[in-house]
């Protein structure tokens, strides 16, 4: 397994167990991690002082074929290194690295997309669009939640 990994679920869990950002119920064990990590797809870590601050990746949108030129991006960062500028970071190099890998259209899926919540601005500063969203669709910590979902297109 990768060094980071351990580091990188360990962000995970905290977003599973006191947010509503993924809709997971229990945190991901470490074969579901190495399959997240091996895929041709970009994955990213940042660093803060040594330590893991933060990482992001891209997931296929969908297992069909037809779709594989489409992915979902997901970044998380370590609660200390929230508005530090990580996740902007992350998500810029993130973007250049799916465009290199051919993929055409990235899609966000943010749960719980109110004013405090980040991660549309972040998405929206790098050209994505609200495409839709889909309410009451998730249901975590005693209540239901929506999803916002955006899209850029990398390709012409």
């Amino acid at each position: 397994m990768p060094p980071d990994l351990p580091a990188i679920a360990e962000i995970y869990a905290h977003y599973v167990e006191h947010s509503v950002a993924t809709f997971d119920l229990t945190a991901p064990d470490e074969t579901e991690w190495k399959q997240r990590f091996d895929t041709e797809l970009p994955f990213l870590v940042a660093r803060l002082d040594g330590e893991v601050a933060g990482y992001a990746y891209c997931a296929p949108w969908k297992s069909r074929p037809a779709y594989r030129h489409t992915v979902e991006d997901s970044i998380y960062l370590a609660p200390a290194a929230v508005g530090r500028g990580i996740g902007g970071r992350l998500l810029d190099e993130l973007l250049m690295r799916c465009q290199a890998a051919g993929v055409r259209e990235v899609i966000a899926v943010i749960a719980d997309p109110g004013p405090e919540n980040a991660s549309p601005v972040l998405h929206r500063r790098r050209g994505f669009a609200d495409i839709g969203r889909l309410t009451r669709v998730g249901f975590k910590r005693g209540r239901w939640v929506d999803t916002l979902l955006m899209q850029r297109t990398l390709a012409p």
